[in-house]
């Protein structure tokens, strides 16, 4: 059989694998890969399809956990090419990440990527339902640092940030916009400093000065 047959015979074969294994520190089930690799060698070897791993890309980074201690993140980025008995193969590319206070944590990166490339190839079924993607959403912390809000150019009138803006064709800085305005943002200057024609008016004359310095 070619790689195609071959894995459409696996597909057909393979038993759900339920989330047995448990995360104790989130508290989350998950499938474990000695659960996958239990399913899948006997699989394999009845089938003649094997697998060849290469690792195109890996990154480490140390880092703290929340008692101190030193942990090693590894990100790698694996190519896995899976070949049936006539020599023809496919392949897929997956990345792995994992984190261990030892030497384990390309190991975990290695086998979450295998897990993940083995459950989407093979469409492994779970035996249970796993929410969908699109029913959650997240909101993300805004984590401007102190320094980076005291670079921001703000609007002297209602204190929100100014930022760079195409005006008549010609895109103008936050800081040009803020010095054309008595120090205030488009809106403010427009609402509060002139008349909406006064203010339209200034922006021309603005305009109309710079292009004959330029």
């Amino acid at each position: 059989m070619n790689i195609y047959q071959t894995i459409n015979a696996i597909m057909d074969e393979i038993e759900p694998i339920g989330k047995d294994s448990v995360n104790k520190q989130q508290g989350f089930k998950y499938r474990g890969v000695d659960a996958v690799m239990n399913a899948l060698q006997p699989l394999f070897a009845k089938h003649k399809l094997f697998c060849v791993p290469e690792v195109i890309s890996s990154i480490r980074e140390d880092r703290t956990s929340s008692k101190g201690n030193l942990l090693i993140y590894s990100i790698i980025r694996v190519k896995y090419k899976f070949y049936a008995e006539d020599g023809s193969f496919i392949e897929t590319t997956v990345e792995g990440e994992g984190m261990d206070s030892g030497d384990k944590a390309t190991n975990k990166a290695l086998a979450i990527a295998f897990k993940y490339a083995c459950f989407q190839l093979f469409c492994i079924p779970t035996e249970e339902v796993s929410p969908d993607p699109d029913k959650e959403s997240h909101e993300l912390k805004n984590n401007i640092s102190d320094i980076e809000k005291k670079n921001l150019i703000q609007c002297n009138n209602c204190g929100k940030e100014i930022k760079a803006q195409e005006i008549n064709g010609s895109l103008r800085t936050a800081e040009e916009i803020k010095e054309k305005c008595n120090g205030m943002c488009l809106h403010c200057y427009m609402k509060y400093g002139k008349s909406k024609d006064e203010a339209k008016t200034e922006q021309t004359k603005i305009e109309e000065v710079e292009v004959q310095s330029e």
